[in-house]
């Protein structure tokens, strides 16, 4: 018997590890891995370089929409074009999270994201995979670590830091989460039925053994089902 293929949902705030994480779960199971927060980046990416308002929902939706994303083999393409290093910028954070409050852009990517999605068999990171992209995921993680912890990990990351110190880079956090977890359109939070995982202190082979445990320990229960 052909084992099921899941739909791996990974959550959490930014400097967690999900997307270490995620990218190694799905090389493990052999799994399409989905950074849903890179479509975000990129259509704000999009947005600037056609000189679009980033607060205008008709015009960055359309855009959302109509655009069309490639993310395999590590890469991020938006319409052609390889952003893969352009969007993991300070300034693409902050256009990301601008995008990322809008109602219609929300719906169009979380459309996108779905049909990425919807044969199973992949994991996807981002900020409300388990509770709106797939609230019916066969398996979902929540990825958190202190705020201190957060901040270092992004300080340490000259793609995101911007040369700022810790204490700069944990305000700006602090500032991304509020944001994120008091939008109106999918705000952050932990799915009920979320196993959480604090990653403050483990590395990320620890991280990973554990969600492939839950995972592992998933597949069997669905297998035992089918019988």
């Amino acid at each position: 018997m052909t084992p099921r293929r899941l739909i791996i949902a990974i959550d959490g705030p930014s400097g967690a590890g999900k997307g270490t994480v995620a990218r190694e779960v799905a090389r493990r199971l052999r799994y399409r891995h989905v950074d849903t927060g890179a479509m975000y980046r990129a259509v704000g990416w999009k947005a600037l370089r056609e000189g679009l308002d980033l607060d205008d929902e008709r015009d960055v939706s359309a855009l959302a929409s109509r655009a069309t994303f490639d993310l395999e083999g590590g890469h991020v393409r938006i319409d052609g074009h390889d952003v893969s290093q352009a969007i993991r910028t300070p300034e693409m954070d902050r256009a990301a999270t601008r995008v990322a409050r809008l109602p219609a852009v929300r719906e169009a990517l979380v459309r996108r994201q779905r049909e990425m999605g919807e044969q199973g068999g992949v994991v996807m990171e981002g900020r409300d995979i388990g509770t709106v992209v797939f609230p019916e995921a066969d398996v979902k993680i929540y990825l958190d670590a202190a705020p201190e912890e957060r901040a270092r990990r992004r300080a340490a990351d000259p793609a995101h830091a911007n040369g700022g110190g810790v204490a700069e880079v944990a305000s700006a956090l602090a500032a991304g989460d509020e944001l994120d977890r008091t939008r109106a359109a999918s705000p952050l939070k932990v799915a009920a039925d979320a196993v959480r995982i604090d990653t403050t202190g483990v590395d990320i082979d620890g991280v990973v053994a554990q969600v492939m445990a839950i995972v592992e320990e998933r597949g069997r229960t669905y297998s035992s089902r089918s019988r």
